[in-house]
C-alpha cells in the first residue's frame, strides 16, 4: 500500500519513521523542523497509523518495508536517507534488508540487538503497562483522533512474548549502505549493541548521547540533530 506522508523542504530526500502509536506528523517534530531547511524531509504514516488506515497487521515489519518500498517508488524517489526509532527502527531494517536499493544511508535508535534474558518479565511489564492505556479515556481519546478504530491491535500485538523480531534485527552484516546506530545511555540493552553491531559492519557508526534514554530523539534533540547532520553530511548524494 502506498502511506500517506507529509513532505517539508527541498533537497536530498530525508525519511523519519516514526514510533509506535504515534504519526508522521507527530514524532520528530524537532528533526522535521531543523532538517527541512536542507533536505526534503518525508515523514509517512506507517501500516495501520494516522491516515495510513488498514486492517492487516500480519506479517506487520515485512509489510511495513513493503509499503515504504511502493511509497518511495512511487514519489520516484531512487533513494532516500532513513532514519527511525524503536517501532520506526525496526521497519527501517527490514526495509534496508528487502529492498537496500531505496536506502543511501540507516539511521536506527532505540533497537535492542540481542534478546535480553529477563524478555519475558521485561515484556509483561510492558505489556502491562500498554494495556493500562485502553483504561485511560483521555489516552483513549487521544490516539482514537490519531488512527480511528482499531490502534489497539498493537497493543495487543505486545502481549505476544515473540513480538519483537530478534531474529532480523540480530544480524546487519548484509547491509552495505552506511548505518548510524544513535542511542541514548540509559538502557544496558541498547547499549550491548554498539559493540555487538560494531563487529558485524564496517559500515556502521555508533554515538551515544547522554541524559537520555529509548526515544534519544525527543530527549536530547538537539544532540540528537547535531550527530545526525555529521554522519549525513559524510554520505550526501
Amino acid at each position: 500500500m502506498i502511506l500517506h506522508t507529509e513532505v517539508a523542504g527541498e533537497g536530498e530526500p530525508l525519511v523519519f519513521l516514526h514510533t509506535g502509536l504515534q504519526t508522521g506528523e507527530t514524532d520528530f517534530e524537532k528533526q522535521r523542523e531543523y532538517f527541512s531547511c536542507e533536505y526534503e524531509v518525508i515523514s509517512p504514516d506507517l501500516r495501520g497509523h494516522g491516515k495510513s488506515s488498514s486492517d492487516d497487521l500480519d506479517d506487520y515489519y515485512n509489510q511495513a518495508a513493503d509499503d515504504l518500498a511502493e511509497t518511495v517508488r512511487a514519489e520516484e524517489i531512487k533513494s532516500a536517507h532513513i532514519v527511525g526509532c524503536s517501532f520506526g527502527a525496526l521497519v527501517a531494517l527490514f526495509l534496508a534488508k528487502k529492498h537496500p536499493e531505496f536506502v543511501r544511508t540507516l539511521t536506527i535508535s532505540g533497537v535492542t540487538p540481542l534478546k535480553p534474558d529477563n524478555w519475558k518479565t521485561m515484556n509483561e511489564e510492558e505489556s502491562k503497562f500498554r494495556m493500562n492505556l485502553l483504561k485511560d479515556e483521555e489516552a483513549c481519546a487521544y490516539f482514537d483522533s490519531l488512527h480511528g478504530q482499531g490502534w489497539q491491535r498493537f497493543i495487543h500485538m505486545g502481549e505476544d512474548e515473540d513480538w519483537y523480531p530478534f531474529d532480523e534485527v540480530h544480524s546487519i552484516q548484509a547491509l552495505t549502505m552506511p548505518v548510524l546506530y544513535l542511542i541514548g545511555e540509559g538502557l544496558e540493552h541498547e547499549l550491548k549493541g554498539v559493540t555487538f553491531y560494531k563487529e558485524q559492519s564496517e559500515f556502521l557508526h555508533a554515538a551515544v548521547l547522554p541524559f537520555a534514554s529509548h526515544l534519544v530523539h525527543t530527549e536530547q534533540p538537539d544532540l540528537y540533530n547535531k550527530t545526525l547532520e555529521v554522519f549525513l553530511s559524510k554520505y550526501e548524494f
